[in-house]
């Protein structure tokens, strides 16, 4: 009965020994998983501050936004070459209008000399 109950003894102490041992495992699991979630957490803010957390239709839809911006763009650059051309041609003629008129103005400069004359 005596051994018995020493063999009971034992057998409590080496159960609490063990709960023991599992309480603190459980613990350090628990602390890894909220480690875990942390990082987790951390993770996805940097993406969706990154912009990685985006779905492949919303990569699509943005990719378009931006192809839709260039080619507004090119268009305004087109037009403003297209202007500038227009512009440089007025200057040409007009240029070329003020030569004429000097050498008009020049004429009649000679014309009224030779007439007060």
């Amino acid at each position: 009965m005596e051994a018995e109950k020493t063999n009971l003894r034992l057998d409590i102490d080496v159960q609490k020994l063990e709960n023991e041992k599992l309480k603190k495992e459980k613990k350090k699991a628990e602390e890894e998983l909220g480690s875990l979630k942390t990082d987790y957490k951390k993770m996805r803010l940097s993406m969706r501050t990154a912009g990685l957390g985006k779905t492949s239709e919303q990569w699509r839809a943005e990719i378009q936004e931006e192809k839709d911006k260039a080619d507004r763009w090119e268009q305004k650059c087109k037009e403003m070459q297209r202007r500038n051309e227009v512009l440089e041609k007025s200057l040409s003629e007009s240029q070329r209008e003020k030569g004429e008129l000097k050498d008009r103005v020049a004429v009649l400069e000679g014309c009224l000399r030779q007439y007060r004359n």
